[in-house]
């Protein structure tokens, strides 16, 4: 594997980012939604970062900025994705760095992360990097649109 290279995502990222997010997390990904999502982020408040080797898209974060009414503004990962070909060589850790460096950046000091309950190994690679599991929750969802 060649040297892997991180940059922010452009729109034209969309199709990769798709590939990846329907490899492993298993989540339905539309394209030209993606398109429109990365078209439009707030860089002030989020922002995606690429891992790239060899001209491929090989893993994504995004990020942004956590706001509550009770503590202090954290960063909070709202997708970490590396293609399974390419977990264990240092890409997951490549685009982990650069979102601390980005929230580090806007002032931030510390960081949330959600991940899903079956993920074990993506739960070991996080404590690797320091990340501690705090409490345990469920996820409610609600369609707004349904009686």
């Amino acid at each position: 594997m060649s040297e892997i290279m991180i940059r922010t995502a452009a729109p034209d990222d969309a199709a990769s980012i798709c590939r990846i997010s329907c490899e492993d997390p298993g989540y339905a990904c539309d394209e030209a939604f993606v398109r429109e999502r990365l078209a439009g982020l707030d860089h002030e408040r989020e922002e995606v970062f690429i891992a790239e080797t060899d001209g491929d898209c090989v893993g994504y974060v995004h990020a942004e900025i956590f706001r509550t009414l009770y503590m202090e503004d954290m960063m909070n990962y709202l997708g970490v994705a590396v293609s399974s070909r390419f977990r264990r060589k240092g890409v997951g850790r490549a685009i982990i760095a650069a979102a601390e460096e980005w929230a580090l950046d806007k002032g931030i000091h510390s960081v949330r992360l959600d991940s899903g309950e079956k993920r074990t190994g993506a739960h070991k690679f996080y404590e690797t990097l320091g990340y501690k599991n705090d409490k345990m929750q469920k996820h409610f969802i609600k369609d707004l649109q349904s009686k």
